[in-house]
Parts: structure tokens; sequence; C-alpha cells
């Protein structure tokens, strides 16, 4: 990625900082009803939805370190890392919040939690650029997703507190998804055989960041409801991302047929770094 055109990526950072500024901007102190949360009402699945969130959450100086240290060279780019860890840190302020607010969790239930969190580190899965901004528009595609199912749930459950929370978080995710995106396009348009095949390789082996360190991570997921299942996955996240970025669906479906073969062959994949 070195060669791709940096103003058309400062240019995008800008863009993405405008309207954050402008029409995202929020407060956990002010844009939460918080008068309105009841702690006996909320069930025990809710709570556990809300502790995997805050959880995952807990590692953005990981992810930060590891974004920063791969982009210090590329302004537009290093400064979306700092501006995405400021928004993601407000998220995992605000699930903190609601569960010591409503009395799910204690203190001290957050403090082992973190003692957890700070005994492993989260790794950067790929090594390139690239490939971190096709993680980044997958990742946060399937974010959005799940956070706009907890957002229905809450509105359907007359739940003002969550349906709020899950607003603002989830309106983030969709402008993070939209930044990886517009990368992802760039990359395209320079060089599409290489980009396609660094989409599939992450397409093939695509995990959620909590994945591997929080404890039985996807059996919390599914038994909380704080997952989306892989049907859900492919129609609400593979499938626009593809149509937005306008892959077709056959090449895509060669690029990930290539990936196999050179697995099963035992034949290391080409880089794709650029």
């Amino acid at each position: 990625m070195p060669t791709i055109d940096r103003d058309s990526v400062n240019r995008l950072y800008i863009d993405f900082l405008e309207t954050a500024e402008k029409k995202r901007h929020w407060s956990i102190f002010d844009d939460i009803p918080w008068d309105a949360l009841d702690g006996a009402d909320i069930a025990d699945n809710t709570a556990n939805s809300i502790e995997i969130f805050c959880t995952e959450e807990l590692y953005v100086p990981d992810y930060t370190i590891g974004g920063l240290t791969m982009l210090r060279t590329m302004f537009g780019l290093a400064w979306f890392q700092t501006r995405w860890a400021f928004e993601e840190s407000l998220h995992g302020l605000v699930f903190r919040n609601y569960l010591t607010r409503s009395g799910m969790r204690s203190e001290t239930d957050l403090a082992a939690i973190e003692t957890r969190v700070s005994d492993q580190a989260w790794a950067m899965p790929y090594e390139t650029p690239r490939e971190m901004a096709c993680y980044g528009a997958i990742q946060e595609g399937a974010t959005y997703t799940a956070y706009k199912a907890q957002k229905d749930k809450a509105a359907a459950a007359g739940d003002s507190v969550l349906e709020a929370i899950f607003f603002h978080v989830g309106r983030d995710e969709a402008a993070h998804g939209g930044f990886y995106r517009a990368i992802v396009g760039l990359e395209l348009s320079r060089d599409r055989q290489g980009t396609i095949a660094d989409l599939a390789r992450v397409l093939a082996t695509f995990k959620m960041p909590g994945d591997g360190l929080i404890p039985d991570y996807r059996n919390r997921l599914a038994n909380s409801g704080a997952g989306i299942s892989a049907r859900a996955f492919l129609e609400r996240v593979v499938w626009p991302l593809l149509t937005t970025l306008q892959i077709g669906r056959a090449e895509i479906k060669t690029a990930l047929k290539r990936h196999a073969a050179y697995l099963a062959a035992g034949i290391s994949i080409p880089s794709f770094a650029s």
C-alpha cells in the first residue's frame, strides 16, 4: 500500500473526520437516558451480551498499537486509526457504564475482566495494510450487524437505554466500515487482482477479534444472543460488501478456490503485499 495515492487517502480521512465531528459526535454523559435504566428488568442474557461487547472493546490498546506501528508513515490511515481508537474507547466505556449502573456487574467484576484482558494481548492477524483494510471492512460490517440486531431488540422491548447505546455505537461502526471499504476500493482501482486475492484470503481465515482471546467466545455469543448467524454474515456483511466494491461473486469464488488449492497443496500462498 505505500504506493497508493496518499492524497486520496488523506481526503478520505478528512471527509470521515468532518462527518464524525458534525454529525456523529455523541456523549456518554448526555446522550444516553441513564435515568431510565432499571437493573431489575435486565435479563441475564442481555448482561452477558454487553459483557462480551465490553470485553472485546478493552483490547483497543492492542488494536491501536498494531495499527499505528504498521501505518505510522501513512498520514491519512494513521490518523484514522487514532480517531477510530477514540470512538471504540467510547463504546467500551458506555458498555462498562451500563453494566455497573444497572448493577449487573460490580467494579470488582469489571476489574477481574480487565485483568484477564491485560494478561493476553491481541495480535494483528495479517501483515499488510491492504489485508487489514479488508479485515476492517468485514469486521466492522459484522459488528454493525450485531449491534443493529441489539438496537432493534431493545426498541421492540421499549428499552430506551440500550436502544440509544446501540444507535450511537452502531452508527460509529457503520462509519468505520465505510472508511475501510473506501480504502479497499482505492486498492481495487490500483491492483484489482491482488486486492481480490487479499480479500479472499481474509474471508477464508476471518474471525472476530475476541475469538481466541475471550474464553468460550463463540458459545457465549450464541447463548447470549450477541452474535450473528453464518447466514446473516453472508447476507448482511459479505454480499453487500462485494456489491459495494463491485466485485462479482464469480471473481471472489475463483479467488477463494485458488486460496484453498494453495493450502491443500502445501504451497506458500503468494504475497500480494504492496
